[in-house]
């Protein structure tokens, strides 16, 4: 949800009518402040401080040493948050950053280019979690997770061939 009203960070929406409208910012600004960098993008400010700390995003300090960024960190926020939607780890989303051009807005084909790379890890994350809600129902159904088998604590029963149960006794303290 997009707040409206003034704020201390720069530019917040406004209210026009029932809707919020994000501010504009003008062509000839190629830099943004932190406050005009969170109204368009949607991000906190405090996200974008965090970013800016892991390396996703950078910005230079003025004189009076506030950041400034430039336009093409919209774009980059974007992917941040896109990316960070569907799990893939901020390590990895640094990193796919690092390959795309400084000082130029990344092309359609620089983010076909980035994604199609994650793609593997996705569908193995989905195959994953379908295995999961596939054998979830075992799980509820035991109530206790003490099937000797258990597709949670025991995927693939790799200990179940010694012990039954979600929980490992110490050796010593078994019967």
């Amino acid at each position: 949800m997009v707040r409206c009203g003034p704020s201390v960070n720069g530019p917040r929406p406004v209210r026009v009518g029932s809707l919020c409208e994000v501010p504009q910012i003008p062509e000839k600004i190629h830099e943004l402040s932190v406050g005009q960098l969170s109204a368009r993008s949607g991000a906190a400010v405090s996200a974008l401080h965090f970013y800016e700390s892991k390396g996703l995003i950078s910005s230079r300090r003025t004189a009076g040493n506030q950041r400034r960024y430039t336009r093409d960190t919209l774009r980059r926020v974007a992917f941040v948050r896109a990316a960070q939607r569907v799990g893939i780890p901020l390590a990895t989303i640094r990193e796919a950053l690092a390959e795309l051009p400084e000082e130029r807005t990344p092309t359609r084909e620089d983010w076909a280019r980035l994604s199609e790379a994650w793609r593997a890890e996705l569908d193995e994350r989905i195959r994953q979690l379908n295995r999961l809600r596939d054998h979830l129902t075992d799980c509820i159904g035991c109530g206790c997770l003490s099937l000797s088998s258990c597709v949670l604590s025991n995927p693939d029963d790799a200990i179940g061939r010694r012990l039954a149960g979600s929980r490992l006794l110490p050796e010593a303290g078994r019967p």
